[in-house]
């Protein structure tokens, strides 16, 4: 857990923002990278982000006056979107920033998260957010394990309960040829989904291998898909199309 500046204000350790996101959330973003994550995915292209501990330490205040100098811009245009990483590993820090960024700038405030640690929180932490972008890796419980290195369920277990509390969703499904292409895995994702009243969307993201790069550069790490191709344009349709037979929305 993030420790404690003099004052008493939570710490967190942040890897990075951009100031124009335009994929993370409705109109334009600051995208607020934490730091720590507990998946391993194969697929990953932020490796850089796994270790906790490996940013930049910050108060909420300082990373809240970091944002506010764009906020008369994102009021109009767009909002704050807090990624990793896994934001919720420091869900201290970032609930207390989601706050502070709410009341002082009645900003929109987006969740990027692959949702494995939402059960843990109470209900009041998810206030201040108007937006989850929940990642969904795989339906099946083996393959998500061989992807990600995590169980499934609570993934499952999270975006039910936070379809339950009324929680707007956009989905997030990573295309993975040989991974998360197979015809039954798509269809049963699709159902269960569709089976989330709060889901405004569906992003089906095509795999790229750009992040190789960071992969070579952590010591002692294999980028095991580097000859992975990405998907065709048909398969991305077809994929999409099966979203959208169950009346979702998607991208």
């Amino acid at each position: 857990m993030p420790a404690a500046d003099p004052e008493g204000a939570r710490t967190g350790y942040v890897h990075s923002y951009e100031t124009g996101g335009a994929v993370d959330g409705p109109g334009v973003r600051f995208v607020l990278f934490m730091n720590g994550c507990q998946m391993r995915c194969q697929y990953c292209h932020n490796p850089d982000t796994w270790k906790e501990k490996a940013g930049r330490l910050q108060t909420v205040a300082q990373t809240a006056a970091d944002i506010g100098k764009y906020a008369p811009f994102l009021q109009v245009a767009g909002g704050l979107t807090i990624s990793g990483g896994e934001p919720l590993l420091q869900a201290g820090f970032v609930g207390a920033l989601a706050r502070r960024v709410k009341a002082e700038h009645g900003l929109h405030v987006a969740l990027d998260t692959n949702g494995a640690f939402a059960g843990r929180l109470p209900d009041r932490w998810f206030d201040p957010v108007d937006l989850v972008l929940l990642d969904l890796k795989h339906i099946d419980p083996g393959r998500h394990q061989a992807l990600t290195a995590t169980p499934l369920a609570p993934v499952l277990e999270s975006a039910q309960r936070l379809a339950r509390m009324g929680m707007p969703l956009w989905i997030r499904y990573v295309l993975v040829p040989g991974w998360t292409d197979d015809e039954t895995h798509v269809e049963r994702m699709a159902d269960f989904v569709a089976h989330l009243p709060t889901v405004e969307r569906v992003e089906v993201l095509p795999f790229h291998n750009m992040a190789a790069y960071k992969w070579e550069a952590l010591a002692g790490s294999r980028y095991a898909l580097a000859d992975t191709p990405s998907p065709s344009r048909e398969r991305e349709a077809w994929v999409r199309a099966r979203f959208a037979a169950r009346g979702l929305e998607t991208a």
